[in-house]
């Protein structure tokens, strides 16, 4: 027996399922690569940033967010070059789905048991997602702003539902706004962290304290 479609796992029908030590032999979930490209490129090097927003309250299946991923990391792979974006997927499928399975040869109907015992077993994870949730980020220079929004947009087509494709105000994958980071980046109170930005503490000696000596408070 194959994979059920996708359409009978649209929605958000029971309560959240998730493998635990009651919900055993779940199959492993299809994505397991979360953060794509060049993933440990510094916070100043990648400004730019487009999010795919889910516009539906659905479930999304752990093959649905792999097969966008791919799609996305080969459009950008062949347009902008491997060492110029990243891509962050935002949905993690922990919904277990289950299928009460029936058996579909010759003579089935003496062997079946109908809708006897008919709660499934577990056949897939899926993300439970929400009206105005991120599905996924893509960071990368001003100038490769069509591209990656070519590729989120090639990306969309593997789910089902509406999708948004939003370009983002803020700097990267960081929560401020880009006049706000180039003024706190210049004035010490950010600093760069790998691909995100430590603020600054005020604690330790003023003669360490950058923003004492930016005379800042």
């Amino acid at each position: 027996m194959g994979r059920r479609p996708a359409r009978c796992y649209r929605y958000q029908k029971n309560k959240p399922y998730i493998k635990s030590r009651y919900c055993r032999g779940v199959p492993e979930s299809k994505i397991r690569i979360y953060d794509v490209g060049a993933k440990k490129a510094p916070v100043d090097l990648f400004p730019f940033v487009a999010h795919l927003v889910c516009d539906e309250k659905q479930q999304i299946s752990s093959e649905a967010l792999e097969a966008a991923r791919v799609a996305i990391n080969k459009h950008l792979g062949k347009t902008v070059g491997k060492d110029n974006y990243h891509i962050r997927m935002r949905a993690h499928p922990y919904h277990v789905l289950r299928a009460n399975k029936m058996l579909s040869c010759a003579g089935a109907d003496r062997l079946s048991s109908g809708m006897r015992h008919s709660y499934g077993k577990p056949i897939g994870v899926a993300a439970r997602v929400d009206i105005g949730q991120i599905l996924l980020s893509v960071r990368a220079k001003d100038q490769h702003e069509p591209h990656v929004i070519e590729a989120i947009r090639r990306g969309k087509f593997k789910f089902a539902g509406r999708q948004k494709i939003l370009k983002s105000l803020k700097w990267g994958f960081t929560k401020y706004h880009r006049e706000d980071y180039v003024r706190m980046r210049r004035s010490g109170e950010l600093s760069a962290d790998g691909n995100i930005v430590k603020v600054h503490n005020r604690r330790g000696p003023l003669e360490k304290s950058t923003l004492f000596q930016a005379g800042q408070e």
